[in-house]
């Protein structure tokens, strides 16, 4: 049997009502729809023969065809935490704000379902990036991120002094906010927000930007794909905190060394019909694709032969 685990923003009314409807209708078409218990209780379904499978977190995902996301950017940064382990790729319905990492907008959810039943979807992989924690030569805590692990003050009245070096060699020292190292995938998310490049989501490399750094040079770099970035604190400096997807945070000591590099384990994605990220550039950021001038004549002065 065809399995989807369904993972879904169910305290939102109107999202759980979605959800009730698309367990239904892939159950209807022969799947297997698997849910955590907590969301499964608050639709009010459970296990029986027309009901979904209730599966604890260390297992939803394994052995699924895919899992199913309706929520915005924050229900599918939690879902990658079922996904990426047992490799299941990911399809995102935005029922959020931005939803930049949502594939399918909620006026299309038949079409999406429709998708899944005929295997109508390509899946493609995104760079994620692993974190360590390290004081005195010895790894303290690791924890990886789809959009970005950010190193950040912990201290308001304080700034933080980090000293940045790419592949062992020695790069930028300043005081600042904290430092980001973003997969391409988040660099339309706080990296973007901080100053940083947005980068095609299949490019092949790593983001780090300054974070309000008092500093003449603070723009932000791209790395290589196999470049090693380390970020350290002095021990006569303050702590800070390491924050994978704003979800997994490690605290970092004043002398510690935080490590960043590509993740070993990808993230995913499921792609519909004729993708494009400029599009979609296009309609999240509402970007003016026509300047002034050309919005100000008649739409056949703009037709050429």
């Amino acid at each position: 049997m065809r399995s989807v685990l369904l993972v879904a923003h169910t305290s939102r009314h109107q999202i759980a009502a979605l959800a009730t409807r698309t367990a239904g209708d892939l159950h209807s078409a022969g799947f297997e729809v698997r849910m955590l218990a907590d969301e499964a209780s608050a639709l009010g379904v459970g296990a029986g023969p027309n009901d979904v499978t209730v599966l604890p977190p260390e297992s939803a995902a394994e052995g699924a065809e895919l899992l199913l996301v309706l929520g915005g950017d924050g229900t599918f940064l939690r879902a990658t935490e079922l996904a990426r382990p047992a490799g299941v790729p990911m399809l995102g319905v935005n029922l959020g704000h931005v939803g930049f990492l949502a594939e399918a907008e909620p006026h299309a959810l038949s079409t999406t379902v429709d998708a899944i039943v005929h295997r109508a979807y390509d899946v493609e992989e995104r760079v994620t990036v692993d974190a360590e924690v390290c004081f005195d030569g010895q790894v303290q805590q690791a924890a990886w991120a789809l959009n970005e692990a950010s190193l950040e003050r912990t201290n308001r009245e304080r700034m933080l002094e980090v000293g940045v070096a790419v592949d062992g060699r020695p790069l930028l020292r300043f005081g600042c906010d904290g430092v980001l190292c973003s997969t391409p995938t988040g660099s339309t998310a706080y990296a973007f927000s901080a100053g940083g490049p947005i980068m095609w989501p299949n490019v092949d490399a790593l983001l780090v930007v300054p974070n309000a750094a008092h500093a003449l040079f603070s723009r932000p770099i791209v790395v290589a794909p196999d470049s090693l970035v380390e970020i350290t604190l002095p021990r006569d400096g303050h702590d800070g905190v390491l924050s994978c997807d704003g979800r997994r945070s490690m605290p970092v000591p004043a002398g510690a060394l935080v490590r960043l590099r590509r993740g070993a384990r990808p993230v995913r994605i499921v792609r519909l019909g004729d993708w494009s990220f400029a599009d979609r550039l296009v309609t999240k950021f509402q970007l003016p694709v026509r300047s002034f001038r050309d919005a100000a004549a008649p739409a056949e002065d703009l037709v050429t032969e």
